[in-house]
């Protein structure tokens, strides 16, 4: 690194809001112990492999808390502070030693950047024969999850950064690696080396986001910029986008490489039509497209990032009436939904990790986990359902978007109450979709008086429906309570003095909710029943089980009533 390149890498460092497992800082004014020394390589090594970290940092001369620039003295000689790197090779593991020590000078005092690589795949790094690690910033042995953690790196080796010996710069394309470029250099406009982009070469661009090795051409770089007849070169795998119309009309294209211009190309396939929401107590309607592009793109440059090449499928993208499915192989590689739904989880292996490198280099996504999380901010924050997974499918990740509104009523909760946290809205979500949920869900969305309905039959309540063009299906939907359908039969048998149970379903079927199925409401109109006959007592069936005759108590006593001599 330059000094220039080193005080922007140490400004960047300072400015982290605490010390991380991959950087520890250590005032160190005139000494550091050697055995502590290794102790932190050992763990920085490690933690920067679980992080996904190019280096560890350990930076001398630096007081934590707060956080100052103090200078150090520790080994002020350059071949003493050299020296290091036999000394810790003597005792970790492999000999692995430190990447480079940097040595800065600053006005404040003299800066000791030590910078540590990652522990290779596979192997956990010892110092004096123990494993080392971080629990946010203290030291203490690695625990035995993240040892297997690392050990099972091992057999996983990315097929994304292997070369293609017969490739060469000739089996790109011109307009993609153009486009490369310019992405690369708005990224990384802030960046020291930005002014020298324009003058790197193709080849040197292309070692520079990890594209090329050594002068050889990478898997992912025939993946995002390769020519569509140089895919041979990646033969036996299978390096395609298939679009598929699944509607009334039938339609479908494949796309190859440059998946670099070729998402777009997909995209510009799928027809997003505008329609309007007109929101409660507005006069101006909210316009709104079918589909998010932002969530169309990540969803579908996820897909690349995470396809699993060797099982030589296509990415598919099926487009119905009212949802887009995308479909790629290969299991979650790591954690679950819900670690980056709500854990901030943060991978640290990918399955194609130079090409999952690249990508983040050209914008096209993040590493960071938080793609998912965005999708379903996106969605609701357009009031739409939410993104649906299905992991059905052994080694496949189906994911549905879709295109339309299910409920107006969930759509008009989440412009009415823009505060609900995204767990809330995504049993919203279950709820309009008419999935089940556990007691404690339904007692929270209970609690914020957000539903209606017994369970199972729950929907999403709203007064603003109860006022919008939608007070009939609101009304159908809600469940009158017991006292008022017992006050119906009563009046009923009142006017014609009994009923039979053909009378009374007549009476009741069509005003009970319409959430409830035919078998349902006739359950609950026989539990209405008992209910009045043996704990109400205010009438009796006179009839069978078969041909029931419901009358008042009072009309039957008076029946049997001797009258009264004056």
């Amino acid at each position: 690194m330059t000094p220039a390149e080193l005080k922007t890498t140490l400004d960047d460092l300072l400015k982290l809001p605490a010390e991380t497992e991959w950087v520890e800082f250590k005032e160190a004014r005139t000494n550091l112990d050697s055995d502590d020394l290794g102790k932190y390589f050992s763990a920085l090594c490690n933690e920067a492999n679980l992080k996904g970290k190019t280096a560890g940092w350990l930076v001398l001369g630096v007081q934590d808390k707060p956080r100052k620039v103090m200078g150090t003295q520790y080994r002020p000689h350059r071949a003493n502070l050299d020296s290091l790197k036999e000394e810790i090779a003597r005792q970790t593991t492999g000999r692995i030693t430190f990447k480079d020590i940097h040595e800065l000078l600053l006005p404040e005092g003299r800066v000791l950047m030590f910078e540590i690589p990652p522990a290779p795949q596979g192997i956990p790094v010892a110092w004096k024969g123990h494993f080392y690690g971080r629990d946010a910033h203290a030291l203490g042995a690695l625990n035995l999850q993240e040892i297997e953690q690392i050990r099972t790196q091992a057999g996983h080796q990315d097929w994304s950064a292997q070369t293609c010996p017969l490739a060469t710069l000739h089996d790109l394309d011109p307009s993609a690696l153009a486009l490369a470029r310019k992405k690369f250099a708005q990224k990384h406009a802030s960046r020291p080396f930005a002014a020298e982009i324009p003058s790197w070469d193709d080849l040197t661009f292309l070692e520079k986001i990890k594209l090329a090795q050594h002068g050889l051409i990478t898997r992912a770089a025939l993946i995002l910029l390769g020519r569509p007849e140089s895919t041979p070169r990646l033969s036996p795998a299978v390096a395609q986008l298939t679009w598929k119309l699944d509607t009334e009309e039938q339609a479908y294209e494949h796309f190859g490489p440059p998946f670099l211009l070729n998402v777009e190309a997909v995209f510009a396939r799928i027809r997003n039509l505008k329609f309007r929401l007109q929101p409660f107590n507005q006069l101006v309607p909210i316009e709104l497209e079918k589909y998010d592009a932002k969530v169309v793109l990540e969803a579908l440059n996820n897909c690349i990032a995470h396809q699993d090449y060797t099982r030589q499928s296509r990415i598919v993208i099926v487009e119905k009436t009212d949802r887009l499915i995308f479909e790629n192989s290969g299991s979650f590689f790591e954690g679950s939904l819900d670690d980056y739904l709500f854990h901030d989880r943060v991978p640290t292996r990918y399955r194609n990790r130079l090409l999952a490198d690249a990508m983040v280099s050209l914008d096209m996504i993040d590493t960071m986990g938080m793609g998912i999380r965005r999708m379903f901010l996106a969605q609701r924050n357009r009031y739409f359902p939410l993104p649906e997974y299905d992991f059905s499918q052994p080694d496949t990740v189906r994911m549905e978007i879709m295109g339309k509104l299910i409920d107006e009523n969930y759509s008009r909760v989440l412009i009415e109450k823009a505060e609900l946290d995204l767990g809330t809205v995504i049993l919203l979500d279950k709820v309009q979709k008419r999935k089940p949920l556990t007691p404690e869900e339904l007692k929270h969305l209970r609690r914020l008086k957000l539903v209606e309905g017994r369970a199972p039959n729950v929907f999403v309540a709203s007064k603003i429906a109860a006022i919008t063009g939608e007070k009939a299906q609101y009304i159908r939907n809600r469940a009158f309570d017991t006292e008022h359908y017992k006050k119906m039969i009563m009046d009923f048998i009142g006017e014609f003095g009994s009923a039979t149970r053909k009378d009374i379903d007549a009476l009741l079927f069509d005003k009970l909710s319409d959430a409830l199925s035919a078998e349902q409401k006739k359950n609950r109109i026989k539990n209405i029943l008992h209910e009045m006959g043996k704990k109400d007592k205010t009438i009796g069936n006179q009839g069978s089980d078969r041909q029931s005759k419901w009358v008042t108590v009072v009309k039957s006593e008076e029946k049997n009533r001797v009258p009264r001599r004056k």
